[in-house]
């Protein structure tokens, strides 16, 4: 399970530095023109925060791989993060509608890889926690 946490925490900070573009890639400067200044704030601030807590998840994983493992205290965490990331997949097929991705090739591919991605941590962080 260890070597699942080494993965998982290097894919985390990765995941988390990509923030980093979304601005850009999602042209932000022109979509959220619209936007009050608070809301327009709020999800500049928000994807700081949600970029922040991946990357601490990722450093997490990558240096307590045996705490999480063999402790009780870990296997609670490990609960939490398999509750997160499980909820996080739900949301890939039950909250994003399927005409952001349905027919469109590079989309298709990022939301089926996304949706690995999620079972993925769902999977070895429940299963930490039962073991």
């Amino acid at each position: 399970m260890e070597l699942h946490l080494k993965i998982i925490g290097a894919l985390l900070i990765v995941l988390a530095l990509v923030h980093v573009i979304f601005p850009r890639y999602f042209k932000w400067k022109v979509e959220l023109q619209n936007l009050s200044l608070v809301n327009r704030q709020m999800t500049y601030i928000h994807t700081f925060f949600i970029a922040l807590t991946v990357f601490l998840m990722g450093i997490l994983c990558l240096t307590s791989d045996t705490d999480l493992v063999e402790t009780s205290f870990g296997k609670r965490i490990s609960l939490g993060l398999g509750i997160f990331w499980g909820i996080r997949f739900f949301i890939q097929f039950f909250v994003y509608s399927s005409q952001l991705w349905r027919g469109k090739t590079f989309e298709t591919v990022v939301h089926i890889v996304f949706s690995i991605l999620w079972a993925y941590f769902t999977i070895v962080f429940f299963r930490i926690y039962l073991i």
